[in-house]
């Protein structure tokens, strides 16, 4: 409940406990990123591919945003990349595919994903804010997910995106056999939920199948080729509808047929106009006692029209994903829970065209950026386990070099090209002394200082080649300079000088020696790191999904709430569960307060 008005929502405890995240810089690493020899930009052909694997010499700064190679492959907390990602990406996403773990308690080997219901809504909840964030206003998100959270996720997605947005459960048949021996109701199917950012959504349709366009044929070599015949009948009988009841005559015997049980579908108006245009169909013999109205192929869509029922057979089941993994990986690295790549072709297909930026939060394996790397989509995907090493390089890799038959490759025409940027998220800003004073961390050299507090204090870090203290800007005319040192009165003086009228400079100093800042108007001053110190929560690098990396709350009194540096360490389950006593995982003690 809000301003004291009543909505519905879903509630669950710890809903009101919320991560102060630290918007961490990306660090690019050369030697992980990959890229073929060759632009492949306005083709996806694989000419020239013998330089596949070779490095690109243009850097992520000078490279234009349409370059097909510049995909990105981020390695870490995934909370804490969307949060990174956030600044230059905020309404650019054009499609979010997420497979997040299913909260089903199963041990898998790549992810843990035995989360209770509690913790998980939240952990969710806050990755799923971070995305409406990052998807265009004609975007759309799509979540894979099982019928253990399936009814929650659906009312927290409706709370974060609007229930308005609502798109479509999608039911995808995962199995195509269940087992004799299994006792009770087998579960064969996932759901995959669609939400949009707002009502500019439109998808795509899907490509005619052969067996749709086989519906059409012209066996009276009709000069407007092929076409199905369509029912003139209507289901509602002459009773009901009057006006559609008038008398036809059949052109090739002279018949005239007046309705009996059913009215005509279409007015008289419109029959004559078929009549005039040849559209009546009265059977190979031109003797059919009802005709039928002739639907042109060639006047009909370009595609056919989705809906929320997805066989094995039209995009793939988990054992061909497996085989897939295993043609890559070898039988004992496939990876546990794989999509098919058929399943994301299809998303792909109805949510993006050409050129558009999709983004997978929960990579997996990697077959996200591969199918869409190979239609021709930009794509980003963040993954914190080692299979983003293990897995997801090594598939890409073979992506690009156009050395992987699998999947979608042949349906799609793919030969290689293009290539991908490897980043890693960044340490924290600020770490404890051995006195437990945050202070700016060892790991940091001026540049990423600079792009730090810039993302911080909402500036586009762009440094300036000539001028140097223009490391950053706001606007075109508001810019930022970033600096440990100590700047003294006459150092400031002869940047006020410099930045001149007109424009202003946010300055970040360790300190500086003025009594007063008279005298700069077209300067802000301020101290680093007490400017920053209460923006976001430092050193948290972890926000999984376990439940040993969440923030917790202990039990306390109405008389002491006062907060603490301290925070209590989560207990087992069964711990938890022993006695009634023992205190809940979202209480407070006595004088004690969990991370805000």
């Amino acid at each position: 409940m809000a301003n004291g008005k009543q909505k519905l929502e879903l509630t669950w405890i710890g809903k009101d406990i919320r991560p102060k995240l630290e918007p961490r810089i990306l660090i690019e690493d050369p030697a992980k990123s990959y890229h073929a020899g060759f632009r492949t930009v306005g083709s996806r052909g694989g000419e020239n591919a013998e330089n596949a694997g070779k490095q690109s010499p243009t850097s992520a700064a000078s490279a234009p945003r349409e370059d097909f190679f510049d995909n990105r492959l981020i390695f870490g907390d995934n909370l804490l990349a969307l949060k990174a990602l956030e600044q230059e990406f905020t309404g650019k996403i054009k499609c979010i595919y997420i497979d997040p773990p299913y909260n089903t308690g199963s041990a898998f080997t790549h992810y843990d994903d035995g989360i209770e219901h509690s913790l998980w809504l939240s952990l969710m909840r806050d990755r799923l804010e971070l995305l409406r964030q990052l998807l265009s206003p004609d975007g759309s998100i799509w979540i894979s997910i099982d019928d253990n959270e399936q009814a929650y996720l659906r009312v927290v997605m409706d709370e974060v995106f609007q229930r308005a947005n609502f798109r479509a459960c999608v039911t995808w048949q995962r199995k195509y056999s269940v087992s004799n021996n299994f006792q009770g109701i087998a579960t064969i199917c996932d759901y995959i939920l669609v939400y949009s950012k707002s009502e500019a959504f439109q998808n795509n349709l899907l490509p005619r199948s052969r067996e749709s366009i086989d519906r059409y044929a012209n066996p009276d070599n009709d000069p407007r080729g092929p076409w199905k015949a369509v029912d003139y009948l209507n289901q509602a009988t002459p009773e009901q509808r009057r006006n559609l009841c008038y008398p036809i005559v059949n052109p090739n015997t002279g018949e005239v047929i007046n309705n009996t049980k059913k009215a005509w579908k279409y007015e008289p108006d419109a029959h004559r106009t078929h009549v005039e245009e040849n559209r009546l169909w009265w059977g190979r013999e031109g003797k059919n006692s009802v005709p039928a109205l002739k639907l042109f192929l060639s006047e009909v869509r370009d595609g056919m029209t989705p809906h929320n029922w997805w066989p094995h057979d039209e995009v793939g089941h988990t054992d061909e994903a497996k085989k897939e993994g295993i043609a890559m990986f070898g039988a004992t690295e496939v990876f546990d829970t794989p999509k098919p790549e058929r399943l994301i072709h299809r998303i792909l297909t109805l949510a993006t065209n050409p050129g558009d930026w999709v983004l997978d939060s929960f990579a997996g394996s990697g077959t996200t950026g591969a199918v869409a790397h190979k239609m021709g989509r930009k794509w980003i995907m963040v993954e914190l386990g080692e299979h983003c090493h293990t897995h997801i390089i090594p598939r890409l890799t073979k992506v690009i070099d156009g050395t992987d038959p699998g999947g979608i490759t042949e349906s799609v025409g793919w030969q290689g090209g293009g290539g991908f940027r490897y980043y890693r998220v960044g340490p924290s800003l600020l770490e404890k002394d051995r006195f437990g004073n945050l202070v700016i961390s060892k790991e940091f050299n001026s540049a990423m200082l600079a792009e730090a507090i810039c993302k911080l204090e909402g500036f586009i870090y762009a440094p300036s080649d000539t001028v140097y203290w223009q490391q950053g800007h706001s606007t075109e005319t508001d810019f930022i300079f970033v600096t440990t040192q100590t700047l003294a009165r006459e150092q400031l003086q002869k940047l006020s000088d410099e930045v001149g009228e007109g424009r202003s400079l946010l300055v970040m100093c360790g300190a500086f020696r003025a009594k007063s800042l008279e005298g700069f108007p077209n300067l802000t001053v301020k101290k680093i790191p007490k400017a920053v110190l209460a923006k976001c929560e430092w050193g948290h690098d972890d926000y999984s999904l376990e439940i040993k990396n969440l923030p917790m709350k202990t039990p306390y009194s109405e008389e002491a709430r006062e907060p603490s540096s301290h925070t209590m360490k989560p207990r087992s389950k069964a711990e938890r569960r022993a006695s009634v006593q023992t205190p809940s995982l979202f209480e407070f003690s006595e004088g004690r307060e969990g991370p805000q």
